[in-house]
């Protein structure tokens, strides 16, 4: 059994055993399959995490595009006429909604993405989308439009945080006839660069709280006590406190802004190992494979067969005789398509994983095998059920 056990170590490495830990192998059968790097890499800390507060806001508008060619919304629009109408009247002019035609105008929402730490007068990209009938919003101009946090009521005193406005640029058109059109990329969406200008800036604690926290990108408890560790070692005890797997506090020094920031940034530049568990995820759809550094397999004896049917199809010519009641006898010929069916099953492969190979071994073994994407995946699942497969498995 022994020899058995080695034979099946061997049977992708030509015939000598060589250990294959932190190695990655190259993989090409005709499906994909990732193997993540090892997490023993040192990474810098700013990049798996965030700090708290930090962040992006998301504001949103309702607003109206004009001078469009007649690609506007339709006459049955009702918000456009109203929103039109009630434009109108915020200039001191009063007209009949009946007789407002809105071909050369497109009711819009406006989203734009506000940065952290944006200041008063900064100017963000946005971007406009019709909600109407409107097919092209090429060469429209943006009536001036509040933005606002997704949420807050318009009547709320200082909820808005920039105005947009501008000449809009799509990036395509539509064009057609009767018969036929022509449409290019997505003319019914724009973009506007630097189209709205800041007008309030969000509010952050950065400067005055005495610790800010340290959000993991990825949770996990080894991570986060690896960083208190780092920053620990660095700057002194009680400087950070893992609170749980995705939360680190740091105490922040006295000394003003500038001393916060140049010790957040001496913070973010540390480096650590990080740690993941194992896990294997696997998108039956694309055939894409990804298996992470600490996949382990147990002792496991692998074995996997094709079964080919295959089917065939061939003309034959069928010749029939018959005799008139005059005695005469007559030949005809006629050509009919016959199916021949066969199957070929191929002789199942067994092989034999040694107890705690590492995900190059498993790639090699896999590859050795000569199987698809979705029989890897069969295998993997196969794997899993029986305890063999030391890893989560995760469906995409």
């Amino acid at each position: 059994m022994k020899r058995m056990i080695d034979k099946g170590l061997r049977f992708a490495r030509g015939g000598r055993r060589r250990p294959l830990r932190g190695r990655l192998l190259p993989i090409a059968v005709g499906w994909a399959i990732v193997l993540a790097a090892p997490a023993g890499g040192a990474v810098r800390i700013k990049d798996i995490t965030s700090v708290e507060g930090v962040r992006e806001n998301q504001l949103i508008g309702y607003g109206i595009v004009g001078g469009l060619q007649g690609t506007g919304d339709d006459q049955g629009t009702r918000f456009t006429i109203q929103s039109l109408t009630s434009f109108m009247r915020q200039h001191s002019i009063q007209i009949d909604p009946r007789a407002v035609d809105v071909e050369n105008v497109a009711a819009v929402v406006v989203t734009a993405t506000l940065p952290p730490f944006a200041r008063q007068g900064s100017k963000i990209d946005v971007v406009v989308s019709s909600i109407g009938d409107a097919e092209d919003l090429h060469g429209g101009t943006l009536f001036a439009t509040p933005l606002r946090p997704v949420g807050a009521s318009p009547s709320a005193p200082g909820s808005i945080y920039a105005i947009a406005q501008g000449p809009i640029s799509t990036g395509g058109f539509a064009a057609g006839g009767t018969r036929a059109s022509v449409v290019k990329n997505h003319p019914a969406t724009a973009v506007i660069s630097n189209g709205a200008i800041v007008e309030r800036e969000a509010p952050t604690s950065f400067a005055t709280k005495p610790e800010v926290l340290l959000l993991l990108r990825n949770p996990d408890f080894t991570t986060a006590s690896r960083i208190e560790g780092i920053i620990n070692n660095t700057f002194g005890q009680d400087a950070a406190k893992a609170r749980d797997a995705a939360t680190v506090a740091v105490r922040m020094p006295t000394g003003g802004a500038n001393a916060r920031v140049s010790f957040l940034s001496r913070v973010e530049s540390l480096e650590i190992s990080p740690d993941a568990p194992a896990r294997v995820v696997y998108n039956e759809r694309t055939g894409t494979i990804v298996m992470g550094a600490n996949v382990r397999i147990s002792t496991a004896i692998i074995t996997h067969g094709n079964l080919i049917v295959k089917q065939e199809a061939r003309k034959e010519t069928l010749v029939r005789e018959a005799i008139l009641p005059s005695g005469a006898q007559t030949v005809t010929e006629a050509q009919v398509t016959a199916a021949r069916t066969g199957v070929k099953e191929e002789p199942g492969k067994l092989q034999v994983v040694e107890e705690g190979v590492t995900v190059g071994e498993v790639a090699d073994a896999l590859n050795t095998l000569g199987v698809t994407a979705r029989d890897i995946i069969a295998i993997l699942q196969a794997l899993k059920e029986v305890g063999a497969l030391q890893a989560e498995l995760v469906a995409m």
